[in-house]
C-alpha cells in the first residue's frame, strides 16, 4: 500500500504530546479529525467531541493534548471531497492505529475494500486471513478509531443486516448509499 497504511508503532510510552482536531461540516453531521503532528489520522467519526474521541485512540499513541484548529489541510480536504462524492478522496490519507498483528492487518484490509462493494464480516474475516473469525473481524471494527479512512461501515451482516456501527446505523446507511 501507499502512505495510506496504518502504522505499526513500536511507542511504549502513554501519551504523545498535543493532536490537533478540527471538525468540518458534512451532509450527515459534523465530521471531527484527530490528527498527530505528522498529519496521520488518530482518530475520526460524525461528532463535535473531540475528547471522545482521543479516549478512542489506543493509549501508546493516545494524546496528552488537543489543539482545535479551521483545518487540517489535505485530511479536511479528503472529507469535503469525499462527501461531495469523490469516493476515493479518503484512500490516500495516512493513519495511525496501534494494536496486535491481527488487527492491524484487519484494518488494512478494510482500507482495501473498494467504495460501493461492500462485504459480509465473513468475507472480511477470510480477507484477513482468519475465515473461521467472524467476531474477531466485527472487533477489528468495532475498535476502529478511524473511521471513513479505515472503512468499516463497508462491512455487514450476512442476509444484508448493517450490523454495528459506533456512529449510527443511518450514518452507516447513508455512507453506503453514497457508495452505492
Amino acid at each position: 500500500m501507499t502512505a495510506a497504511t496504518t502504522r505499526r508503532t513500536t511507542a511504549r510510552h502513554r501519551g504523545t504530546g498535543t493532536a490537533d482536531f478540527a471538525t468540518t461540516d458534512t451532509p450527515i453531521g459534523p465530521f471531527t479529525a484527530l490528527t498527530d503532528a505528522t498529519g496521520y489520522v488518530l482518530a475520526a467519526g460524525w461528532t463535535t467531541d473531540a475528547e471522545n474521541l482521543r479516549t478512542l485512540i489506543h493509549p501508546a499513541l493516545r494524546p496528552t493534548e488537543l489543539r482545535h484548529r479551521d483545518s487540517l489541510g489535505p485530511v479536511t480536504q479528503a472529507v469535503i471531497d469525499y462527501h461531495r462524492g469523490d469516493l476515493t478522496a479518503i484512500d490516500t490519507v495516512p493513519v495511525r492505529q496501534h494494536s496486535g498483528e491481527f488487527l492491524l492487518h484487519a484494518w488494512e484490509v478494510l482500507r482495501q475494500i473498494p467504495a460501493g462493494s461492500p462485504i459480509t464480516y465473513t468475507e472480511f474475516a477470510a480477507g484477513a486471513g482468519r475465515p473461521d473469525a467472524t467476531r474477531a473481524a466485527a472487533n477489528a471494527c468495532a475498535r476502529n478509531a478511524a473511521a471513513l479512512f479505515v472503512p468499516c461501515h463497508r462491512v455487514f451482516r450476512i442476509g444484508g443486516a448493517l450490523g454495528g456501527f459506533r456512529w449510527g446505523l443511518p450514518i452507516k446507511r447513508w455512507l453506503l448509499d453514497h457508495e452505492a
